[in-house]
């Protein structure tokens, strides 16, 4: 099969864009790229003069268009999907080109232009079980549940030099973004931990006040891939904790791919209760749930006194997301349903 693949490739480090496009191709399918982001005029001209975004976002799909006639796919996967207009949508669908979006982002003020849009796709998946209900709540009915995944190849345990697993290693270590702004609870939770042997990477370091405790816990600023697993292979205990909006405006249950990523690392995981991720994994044998600040703390001490459960629950969460929660299997997913002609293959976790 030919699929264009319709994404954003980021510059500091590979995302879900690159893990979900290889696995398009490691399934069979012939892959063309098309960057959504690639505009001719620079970012800080278009926002000075408002009316340039939507020149530009026009111009950007009438290229995808035209790459479409040029390459003649079978099916144009969208990942994200804000800047992709149901003008262009309705133009592929009358090419009878199959169009795939994987919603990835948790939903904010954007997600209206995805309920604009959804209509006008072939398949829509969400990496999130809350955009379901947003779009059900707005009559768009054709969305399936498909959340993240591992990547295997990159996503493994590490083997570390001994300066490493010195300047690396902690009773417990947090890799993710850090500013009180957007993380207002995280960064109070990470407060709370902070006389505890914790260390943390992340960009929004600069944000915390002076007499925020966590700043002199923070280790370093945007961490790439080749980093962080290497962290989460020096530590006891990986921390996960996931975005809330806010505002409250706006639901948010997907779990992280820093949640199956840190289990593909063969690290133990303690993890915020996210609906998702209650979904998809067993407390207490494939990762760890902390409710608040008091549980966590007592959770800590209990795993940092019991090695050997700390490593069960670690082998197990790494054999689940390798069995079943990988790019490779997603994008299988993706390729069955369009190989049903558009039937729906029901619940698909």
């Amino acid at each position: 099969m030919k699929i264009i693949f319709c994404g954003y490739r980021n510059p500091d480090f590979r995302t879900i864009t690159e893990y979900a496009r290889e696995a398009l191709s490691s399934a069979g399918a012939e892959v063309s790229f098309f960057d959504d982001r690639e505009f001719f005029i620079p970012a800080r001209i278009r926002e000075a003069v408002p009316f340039l975004i939507d020149m530009e976002l026009r111009r950007m799909n009438r290229r995808l268009l035209r790459k479409t006639e040029r390459y003649r796919p079978e099916m144009i996967f969208v990942c994200g999907g804000y800047r992709i207009l149901p003008s262009a949508l309705s133009c592929l669908r009358d090419m009878g080109i199959i169009t795939v979006l994987w919603t990835i982002d948790a939903p904010n003020d954007d997600f209206k232009t995805l309920i604009k849009a959804a209509p006008y796709y072939t398949h829509v998946f969400c990496g999130g079980s809350e955009a379901i209900e947003l779009f059900r709540g707005a009559g768009v009915n054709n969305a399936e549940w498909l959340p993240f995944a591992c990547n295997p190849a990159e996503h493994k345990k590490r083997e570390l030099e001994e300066v490493e697993t010195r300047s690396l290693g902690c009773d417990i270590c947090f890799v993710g973004t850090v500013d009180p702004q957007l993380y207002p609870e995280r960064v109070k939770l990470l407060e709370s931990i902070s006389s505890l042997d914790l260390k943390a990477w992340g960009p929004g370091a600069k944000s915390l006040p002076a007499s925020s405790p966590l700043k002199r816990k923070m280790a370093g600023g945007k961490t790439p891939p080749e980093l962080w697993t290497k962290i989460y292979s020096a530590a006891k205990i990986v921390l996960c904790t996931h975005y809330s909006d806010p505002g409250k405006k706006y639901p948010s249950y997907q779990a992280s791919p820093r949640v199956y990523e840190t289990m593909a690392c063969g690290a133990f995981l303690m993890c915020d209760a996210q609906k998702d991720v209650m979904s998809l994994f067993e407390d207490g044998r494939h990762l760890v749930i902390f409710k608040d600040a008091e549980d966590l703390r007592k959770k800590i001490a209990y795993y940092l006194a019991n090695p050997e459960k700390r490593e069960a629950i670690a082998r197990a969460g790494r054999d689940e997301v390798l069995k079943r929660h990988t790019y490779l299997d997603r994008m299988k997913v993706i390729l069955e349903n369009v190989r049903q002609n558009g039937k729906r293959t029901g619940k698909i976790f």
